[in-house]
């Protein structure tokens, strides 16, 4: 079945980064567009970024432009989002899901996704 575990979250301080992994197992990875969500309390979930299935292509919220680089590695089955110059506004439980078919070439939207992970909490705070 499929499984997307999500890694690397915790305390960073303003101005400073984390490197989020999602390890994806039960399907053929390198043939989906994968995506990161994110969602603060009491907000809805919301896009950040996501991949084409070759990792050639990438697209990202505007918020996170300029400082969230999304990649991924099709030897090991995972996708990162690696966040630099975090803002306290940052802090989420992000996730990452993956597309419903390999048909969608990018994920915009959280309809075009059918597996989500647990997610892992980023919390920025000084």
């Amino acid at each position: 079945q499929v499984q997307l575990v999500e890694s690397g979250g915790g305390l960073a301080q303003p101005g400073g980064s984390l490197r989020l992994s999602c390890a994806a197992s039960g399907f053929t990875f390198r043939t989906y567009s994968m995506a990161w969500f994110r969602q603060a309390p009491g907000k809805e979930r919301e896009y950040v970024a996501s991949i084409t299935p070759g990792g050639s292509n990438t697209r990202y919220a505007e918020f996170v432009k300029g400082r969230f680089t999304v990649s991924r590695d099709n030897t090991k089955n995972t996708v990162f989002l690696e966040m630099n110059n975090l803002k306290p506004e940052d802090t989420a439980l992000y996730y990452c899901a993956k597309a419903t078919t390999s048909v969608v070439y990018l994920i915009v939207m959280a309809a075009q996704c059918d597996y989500w992970g647990q997610g892992t909490q980023a919390t920025v705070s000084s």
